[in-house]
């Protein structure tokens, strides 16, 4: 053979290996990240999912060896955060710790800053019920004395919303259209105010997140009634579930998990969910993340990429039928 073609074969050969190291470097699947990380929390700082999130960051923090910085970016119930990460370089190093909101914004706002197309799901971080609480002085402890107050008293019994839309609002609505309720609602900005006005007997009851009130019903602060899950609350083993209590199949879940712009890597995605997931399986961890609440979860990034848009067409026909506006 000649020795010229042999050399010019193992020298095409050669750059070929370079050519396709390079472009592995440049997408980032060997070595991601070699920079900071900076996470987008669209919500104020200070509550349940803004302290989860820089938790969530200080244990990424230390597996990647590099700063992952929380940046709270609030604004139009979690749009305008969610519609920054979109819009964002789709290569890892901007990410969002959103709730439910980023789907049920999509299906309350009339023409949203980004759609479901504009983000692929990451890794759901963690997942808890809905509950609905009541003030102590209404004088009922069950789902069944609930509805027979309510029904009672048509249009009377008053319901505080965490927010008008938000996924509390969504799951009572469910509720009261399975039990056939008549309620005042009443929106609150915020599952804080909402908690305070049902202790302060200004509102009857509230359906809100159980980390924001686990605290407040084990003071005998509130009532607990039912939570919205198939599965009952870690942090509230005894409350029965809504299903449980007479409505077969009700099963409504609040989440908080990381998403990234549309077109990431999927090396860099799932890198992102198999080391959050490392993370989530420690029983430290999980102690800490469950005494505020929460319950950690797992799945694949596809899961939950189905999930979201199993949810958009769940939420958005509650939204419509109920006539569920943005006010």
């Amino acid at each position: 053979m000649n020795l010229n073609k042999i050399t010019k074969r193992y020298l095409y050969l050669f750059v070929g290996i370079l050519i396709a190291a390079f472009q592995g470097s440049a997408h980032g699947n060997e070595i991601y990240p070699s920079k900071p990380v900076k996470i987008i929390i669209p919500v104020s700082a200070g509550g349940s999912t803004d302290r989860l999130a820089r938790l969530v960051a200080e244990k990424l923090s230390v597996t990647w060896k590099q700063p992952v910085i929380v940046e709270n970016m609030t604004g139009a119930g979690g749009a305008i955060g969610a519609a920054y990460v979109a819009k964002s370089k789709p290569d890892g190093y901007t990410l969002l710790l959103h709730s439910d909101a980023v789907v049920l914004n999509l299906a309350l706002i009339a023409k949203p800053s980004y759609s479901l197309s504009d983000l692929t799901g990451v890794v759901k971080v963690a997942a808890n019920p809905q509950i609905l609480v009541v003030r102590p002085g209404l004088g009922v402890t069950t789902l069944k004395e609930y509805a027979d107050l309510v029904r009672s008293k048509p249009g009377i019994i008053s319901v505080g919303l965490p927010t008008n839309g938000g996924i509390g609002h969504i799951s009572h609505e469910m509720l009261r259209k399975a039990l056939q309720l008549n309620v005042n609602y009443i929106p609150y900005p915020g599952g804080g105010p909402a908690a305070l006005a049902v202790m302060g007997d200004h509102v009857d009851a509230t359906m809100i997140t159980t980390a924001a009130v686990t605290e407040f019903i084990k003071a005998k602060k509130l009532v607990p009634i039912a939570v919205t899950t198939s599965y009952r609350s870690l942090a509230l083993p005894d409350v029965p579930t809504i299903a449980e209590s007479g409505v077969p199949g009700f099963n409504v879940e609040s989440w908080q998990g990381i998403l990234a712009p549309a077109g990431t890597p999927k090396e860099i995605v799932r890198k992102i969910n198999r080391d959050t997931l490392a993370i989530l399986e420690n029983p430290e961890f999980k102690k800490q993340v469950e005494a505020m609440g929460y319950g950690v979860s797992s799945g694949s990034p596809e899961q939950f990429t189905a999930s979201l848009n199993d949810e958009l067409k769940r939420y958005t026909q509650v939204i419509k039928e109920a006539g569920i506006t943005l006010k």
